[in-house]
């Protein structure tokens, strides 16, 4: 099991104080005996070397078992990212241009109708003014949304990942959206959805082979990520880490699902499962420009094009509604990407580029500052959107240079 994903190296040699780790083990043991927050397992590495990784807390609070660095944590929208590299890499490999139609791989895509505001408070249906391309999947550019999230009047009639995710094959959910209209012309507006779990089922598509298959072969085996992968075994299910009962902030239940019951299929855009350590070496290796270790997963060029802004200044721009601390940041193809120094809430250099996952895991990686960071945490509900905040604040208050 690989505990240590990086070679390791004394802090202040890499431009972080001891005060400033000391005030980031002092905001988590405060979350945690404030009983806001169960644990968390902590991961930064710069130039290369990993300059702090430790557990704090709980696991399982109702168990009493503590956080260990090779907690298993539900990745969710985590997963979008490296099913993003996945289908980067069948595009690189001539296999799946990025303008490539979505109908023609599910021609139900291509019948679907936009539902707009009609200026009387109702929905009236226009026809697509172009086709969805694979490029509006990679950048949630399509049109389509979660049940609970988009803007406008389709986006009430759209199902919750809850009422899929344990339910529908992949047949039964294409039948099932595609009889939906969009919430969008496509191209028109970043609207966050399910797009990345429709591109994991292109890629089945394409290759032949289940995602947990491709995804295996192209990306977890070369970089030894050992620990990531779809399936609930027995062994993830018991490491792996589970939040409060019910919600701190509203007393209301809570849960993470997908550590007590197997999803009914590979959906690349919340269901993998993963050690914080496994992601940091995904996490470099984009950092790298798509090597790691010698393992070639992207070319540097790739990997430019996946990290640079892909919303044009006429696309409506709703980042913020799912990060709100993100203003002044673009898309690419898998990851929110920093455009400006300054309108954001937190500190970072222009090409940092980011996504994190629902129950609370987080990840961001900035290339000019040789930094990259994989938190997890067990914070269901909006307080993960603090806590998505408050680590990139405390990390880059840490920095000496």
């Amino acid at each position: 099991m690989n505990l240590f994903p990086l070679p390791d190296a004394d802090p202040e040699s890499l431009g972080f104080s001891t005060q400033g780790l000391a005030v980031i083990d002092a905001f988590f043991d405060r979350e945690i005996s404030a009983s806001r927050l169960p644990g968390a397992v902590l991961a930064i590495a710069r130039e290369g070397r990993l300059l702090h990784h430790k557990a704090y807390g709980l696991s399982d609070p109702a168990a009493g078992k503590p956080m260990k660095l090779d907690t298993v944590f539900a990745l969710a929208s985590m997963t979008k990212i490296m099913v993003s590299v996945a289908a980067l890499r069948l595009m690189q490999e001539g296999r799946l241009p990025l303008k490539s139609r979505l109908d023609s791989f599910f021609p139900g895509f291509g019948r679907m109708k936009v539902g707009l505001d009609d200026g009387h408070g109702g929905m009236a249906l226009f026809a697509q003014e172009r086709p969805i391309f694979i490029h509006d999947l990679l950048r949630h550019t399509a049109g389509i949304t979660y049940g609970g999230r988009g803007i406008g009047p389709a986006a009430a009639l759209w199902p919750a990942t809850s009422a899929v995710m344990f339910a529908d094959n992949a047949e039964s959910f294409i039948e099932r959206i595609t009889a939906l209209p969009l919430t969008h012309q496509p191209g028109t507006a970043f609207e966050y959805g399910y797009s990345t779990d429709i591109l994991g089922l292109v890629i089945e598509k394409v290759t032949g082979m289940r995602l947990r298959d491709y995804l295996s072969e192209i990306l977890w085996k070369p970089l030894c990520m050992n620990q990531t992968g779809f399936e609930l075994t027995e062994e993830r299910k018991a490491r792996a880490a589970r939040p409060f009962s019910v919600s701190p902030f509203d007393g209301k239940p809570q849960a993470v699902t997908v550590v007590e019951q197997q999803t009914s299929h590979d959906w690349g855009g919340a269901a993998a499962l993963g050690t914080v350590s496994d992601y940091l070496r995904f996490g470099q290796m984009l950092h790298d420009g798509g090597i790691f270790e010698g393992e070639r997963i992207l070319s540097p060029q790739v990997v430019a094009l996946m990290t640079s802004d892909h919303l044009t200044g006429s696309m409506l721009n709703t980042i913020t509604l799912t990060e709100p601390h993100r203003e002044g940041y673009g898309f690419g193809l898998g990851v929110a990407v920093r455009t400006r120094p300054g309108i954001a809430a937190v500190p970072g250099r222009v090409g940092e580029f980011s996504w994190n996952g629902a129950y609370g895991t987080i990840f961001f990686a900035d290339p000019a500052e040789k930094l990259v960071v994989v938190a997890g945490t067990v914070a269901p509900g909006e307080i993960r959107k603090v806590y998505r905040e408050q680590l990139q604040n405390l990390v880059y208050g840490a920095m000496t240079r």
